[in-house]
């Protein structure tokens, strides 16, 4: 019997060639023009051999160590193969043949699947496998639907649809597993595999002879409705016999969040007041299941999951049912399928209400003690200092030897290696170096990327560029490879350069590389960081290698404190067992780090350290392999409501940086957040995710200049258990190219790195879908009824026909598209909504209705349609929206203003704007945004090139009075709009990026920018700056970019006692003397906290080199 094995991305089942010529737009024209009439294979129009091609698919899923469908398919490959390597018409007319043959023999198998222990159907039950076959029907339906056939008429198109929802009807009821199977349910389930199969025959006759079986289409349909009718009657009988049934969800997993209630209960409530006609006849019902689930959440509140076992397990029972509820609702159920179901889940209800009821009772009288709830224990975390920077302990003679072989030596390009384990702290040494004051003045040019397992060369290349460059991140993502690395090339010749290259695992990736780093003997260096001893010795034979050796008990104890006490002493009572547990860390770096983050999110107690040294000892015992099972309780000591938050890390890809705002979108659409009267969601997530950075379980990668997070990372080690726990709960699956039906109705969440062509997404359960799809046009993403997650940014849907037909799942609450589909009217829950456009894109007026859509993001700008205009032009009640967060808007015209007007929650907005004629008063302007009352961070950027010939000039003489943060591009300012930026009273950032200040001279005063924590100059031409301590009182960092025509900095900003850090990069000799001159005073008057960076400009960089070369010549000329 034939195995199944891997070639690449194909299964050994060979199927290239096949897919390749059916898929071809020449195999319509071939079959038409060259192949006997009589003997023709029928084609139904272009693209009709992928219908072939999803036939033969699913039998081989299902079939493939049956020999006879093994030899078929063979045959046919190797037939395919030789057309296409000779293109001859004979060779085409005997692949026709055998086609046509073939189909006729592999019929049999097109039916649904009877149980058999392989790989593929080995757990799935009869009705499951039912469910599967269905769901391949209805996307066959879909597909033909979509295929506009000129010969059907509309009555045709309708049964087809009918036929459509019906079978959807079954594929639910299926879906609902009885708690006990009996004669008569073998006998119902028996009827419906036989109506399933004979839709499926004549489903196969049609694509294989479509118009032999046009006359009879219409007949044949009504028929199966007929059928489908009388089983539904015997379906209604059967389940009122049936005292419980429980819903077919995938296979349970115990990492559930609670607040998927919240999410619930909108559903619900939407239902009863939108579409309570739908719902007629159990309206009271769903009231009752309403108020029992609202009932539930208050008591969520109260209680803390975590802290009581027996209480978690009740708790999971309501989430468990919260699903079964929300299936049960939102499937394709008609009306009196929900009064059967209903009563069963209320029935459940009942009993959890019960069990709480006791527990409520026993908590009254002390029986049951109960902790604080997770907002409140979050709350809590939030107290501590913000986001503290990464500890070092240890390494300090390697860290010295590392900077004098980066600084000195060999004017040479030399590769310097950081080797050690993985969890030793070697990124984390290399980025202290990377961002040492004295490294980052040495070199010209830095850059940092991260070669993983799963290396990208284009991803490195953009990576390192982005780095090295000025230009326009979306400019760099559209280049060409070619175009990249010449960019990196020119940037760094002539320049003395620090490349990192973080995690690199094979030569390969540095062969790949090494021709972009030109050696011009003028000191550059690369480093690595790896696990691999001889890799540095196999880039060259000069490199030097660096081995980091584990952490000494000591520093394991000293590394302990610091994260678990910060700047405080260790209680005396609490010594003995925390050195005990620092020694059990084996002197791994990110073992004690995890450990850490357990102790200092617990009681400070002996009692509590105890355990977790038991713990410690349960898991090393004296396998030093197994010392990565301390990170594990890192994960087991999380509050319940924080685990599927970290769980969720699995859908990103390896040593990629996770954004922020992208991983709290996510953790919202899905229902993980708590919703809280006193605090939005986002704010709520943002510390959600600082509580897992405490935690050690991520890693800040980027702040914002206001100190948040911008993104963030998670160690390999971290990673690898994150993706071993989402296995064993099957919380998420991640598909790397085949998609194994017995896979697709176990989880909730699909990763789909890539598919084979042809592939389809089943399971009515899918509630996260993240994928790079072949062709999205074959997957039918309508039935997808639960789906609130979706991500197919990495597919261009431009490029295929019939994508703009796509029925997208109307549950959406996150959609992220490389473009705007013109179905998403439909989406009424949509909330988030990321495009990652290469071109600018419109905004139809739909979105004016979406009341529910809360941030957008548009990677290459957008702007609003015309019709959106229209509408603002005419409407004087135009819809009120609840857009909080816009990015990328491109604002040209003055309809735009008044869209925004109806904004009132609008707080963060990022826009480029040009001048526009206004009407009313008759001249050209450029937009305000004083009404945007709430708006608390605003960038503009200034398009010059659409200015009018006319136009004499614009000034910003107000702004929203809430303004936090405030980033200008392009601009001319005067001295009264800088006046006016100043008096913003609760303004913290300013950024100011190539523009023009008046006379080239900035005066401030005691009575601007009393707030601002951070000031940003990039290509400003002042030459002179007149400031004083007083004027910034509560400055945090200063950055001065291409500051070119400024001669220093104001001294006494030195004397500012919340100044932080101070960065020049580039600008005049003078400018960086003065840095330096503030600095000696600060050190001179023992100010150790204020921190320095300064980077020399490129023209003084030659300037030194070339006194350098010219010192070395003379000396070479006296000796």
């Amino acid at each position: 019997m034939a195995k199944l094995q891997k070639k690449g991305s194909e299964m050994a089942l060979p199927t290239f060639h096949l897919r390749e010529l059916l898929e071809t737009e020449s195999f319509y024209f071939l079959t038409t023009d060259w192949f006997d009439p009589s003997q023709r294979f029928e084609t139904l129009h272009y693209g009709h051999g992928k219908f072939v091609l999803l036939l033969i698919r699913f039998i081989i899923n299902f079939h493939s160590e049956d020999d006879k469908v093994i030899d078929l398919v063979k045959q046919l490959n190797n037939s395919a193969a030789r057309y296409l390597y000779n293109s001859h018409s004979g060779f085409f007319e005997d692949f026709c043949k055998r086609l046509v043959s073939s189909m006729k023999d592999l019929k049999v198998f097109f039916a649904v699947p009877k149980p058999r222990l392989s790989e593929t159907t080995l757990s799935l039950k009869t009705n499951e496998l039912v469910v599967v076959f269905l769901d391949f029907l209805v996307g066959i339906l879909e597909m033909i639907l979509r295929r506009r056939i000129p010969y059907f008429t509309r009555y045709v198109k309708d049964l087809i649809e009918d036929l459509q929802t019906q079978l959807k009807f079954l594929i639910t009821f299926l879906g609902d597993t009885l708690s006990q199977p009996t004669e008569e349910t073998k006998s119902l389930l028996t009827d419906i595999e036989v109506l399933v199969n004979e839709v499926a025959s004549f489903l196969y006759s049609f694509i294989l002879k479509p118009r032999t079986m046009e006359t009879g289409m219409d007949l044949a349909i009504s028929d199966f409705l007929q059928k489908i009718e009388l089983l539904k009657m015997k379906i209604k009988d059967h389940c009122i016999m049936v005292l419980m049934m429980q819903s077919g969800l995938p296979t349970k997993t115990s990492v559930i969040s609670v607040f998927v209630v919240d999410s619930l209960l909108n559903d619900l409530q939407d239902l009863m007041d939108q579409k309570a006609d739908k719902i007629s006849g159990v309206k009271d019902q769903i009231r009752t299941i309403h108020d029992d689930l609202l009932y539930f959440r208050s008591f969520l509140r109260d209680i803390e999951m975590q802290q009581h076992p027996k209480l978690e397990q009740v708790m999971m029972r309501i989430p468990d049912t919260a699903h079964e509820i929300e299936y049960i609702v939102n499937s394709f159920a008609p009306v009196w399928y929900l009064e059967i179901r209903l009563p069963h889940v209320m029935e459940k209800i009942k009993l959890i209400r019960m069990a709480f009821e006791e527990m409520k009772k026993n908590h009254e009288n002390g029986i049951l003690q109960v902790a604080n709830s997770p907002s409140q224990q979050v709350s809590l975390q939030a107290e501590k200092p913000l986001i503290s920077e990464e500890i070092m302990v240890g390494f300090k003679v390697e860290a010295k030897n590392i900077e004098e072989q980066l600084r000195g030596g060999s004017e040479q390009l030399k590769i310097i290696s950081i080797f050690g384990m993985s969890g030793i702290g070697k990124t984390t040494l290399a980025k202290k170096l990377y961002n040492d004051p004295n490294i980052v003045y040495h070199f010209d040019k830095r850059a940092w990327c991260v070669v993983s397992h799963t290396y990208q060369k284009r991803n490195i290349l953009i990576d390192i560029l982005r780095s090295l460059s000025d230009l326009d991140r979306d400019v760099i993502i559209n280049m060409e490879d070619e175009s990249l690395a010449e960019e990196i090339y020119k940037s760094l010749k002539g320049r003395r350069y620090l490349i990192v290259i973080d995690n690199i695992w094979n030569i390969e990736s540095w062969y790949d590389l090494e021709r972009y780093f030109p050696d011009d003997r003028s000191g550059s260096r690369i480093l690595f960081t790896t696990q691999l001893k001889d890799l540095g010795r196999q880039a060259s034979r000069h490199s030097v290698i660096n081995a980091l050796p584990l952490l000494s008990e000591a520093e394991c104890w000293d590394l302990l404190c610091q994260k678990v006490f910060l700047k405080e002493h260790c209680p005396q009572e609490l010594q003995e067992i925390g050195k005990q547990i620092a020694t059990k860390c084996h002197g791994l770096p990110i073992a004690v780090v995890a450990i850490a983050a357990v102790l200092a999110n617990m009681e400070k107690k002996k009692i509590k350290w105890q355990q977790i040294a038991r713990s410690l000892n349960s898991h090393i015992n004296e396998d030093p392999s197994k010392r990565m099972k301390i990170l594990e309780l890192s994960y087991n000591y999380l509050p319940m409501h924080l685990k599927p938050c970290f769980l969720y890390l699995g859908v990103f890809q390896e040593d990629k940086e996770i954004p922020a705002r992208k991983l709290m979108s996510l953790w919202i659409s899905e229902g993980f957040i708590e919703k809280n009267k006193h605090k939005s969601v986002e704010i709520v997530a943002e510390e959600y995710l600082t509580d897992l950075i405490d935690r050690s379980l991520l890693i800040v990668a980027k702040k914002r200049s206001d100190g948040g997070i911008k993104a963030c990372r998670i160690h390999d080690l971290m990673r690898d258990m994150c993706l071993r726990i989402v296995e064993e709960e099957n919380f998420l699956k991640v598909i790397k190219d085949q998609l194994p039906i017995h896979e697709q109705h176990r989880y909730h969440r699909l990763y789909i790195h890539s598919i084979l062509p042809s592939s389809r997404s089943f399971g009515l359960h899918i509630r996260s879908l993240f994928c790079r799809l072949p062709d999205p046009s074959s997957f039918i993403f309508s039935s997808l009824k639960f789906l609130k997650v979706w991500d197919l940014s990495t597919t261009d849907l431009k490029f295929y026909e019939y994508i703009m037909d796509i029925k997208l799942p109307f549950n959406l609450r996150y959609m992220a598209v490389p473009c705007i589909l013109p179905s998403i009217e439909r989406l009424e829950k949509l909330e988030f909504l990321y495009v990652d456009n290469k071109e600018p894109e419109e905004i139809p007026d739909v979105f004016l209705d979406m009341v529910n859509l809360r941030h957008l993001y548009f990677s290459g700008s957008a702007e609003f349609s015309e019709s959106c205009r229209l509408r603002a032009a005419k409407d004087k009640n135009l819809p009120i929206n609840n857009i909080q967060s816009v990015s990328f808007l491109f604002i040209s015209d003055e309809k735009d203003e008044k869209i925004l007007k109806r904004s009132p929650h609008l707080y963060r907005l990022k826009c480029k704007f040009t001048v526009f004629w206004d009407s009313s008063e008759n001249t050209f302007r450029h937009p305000v945004f004083d009404f945007l009352d709430q708006l608390e961070s605003l960038s503009l950027s200034f398009q010059r090139r659409y200015v009018s010939p006319v136009y004499q000039g614009y000034s910003f003489t107000s702004f929203p009075l809430n303004l936090k943060k405030l980033t200008l591009r392009n601009f001319d300012l005067i001295w009264k709009e800088m006046t006016v930026i100043g008096r913003l009273t609760n303004l913290e950032v300013l950024k100011l990026h190539h523009g023009s200040i008046e006379k080239q001279q900035w005066n401030t005063s005691e009575d601007e920018f009393q707030n601002l924590k951070f000031l940003e100059l990039d290509g400003v031409p002042i030459a002179q700056w007149n400031a004083s301590s007083d004027h910034f009182p509560r400055l945090e960092r200063l950055v001065l970019r291409k500051c070119n025509h400024l001669n220093k900095i104001p001294s006494s900003l030195g004397d500012i006692p919340t100044l932080q850090m101070i960065e020049v990069h580039g600008g005049k000799k003078s400018l960086a003397e003065s840095a330096r001159q503030i600095e000696e005073e600060q050190r001179d008057f023992g100010n150790e906290e204020l921190k320095f960076i300064i980077t020399r400009s490129q023209f003084l960089r030659r300037i030194l080199d070339n006194l350098e070369r010219h010192s070395r010549q003379q000396l070479e000329t006296i000796f």
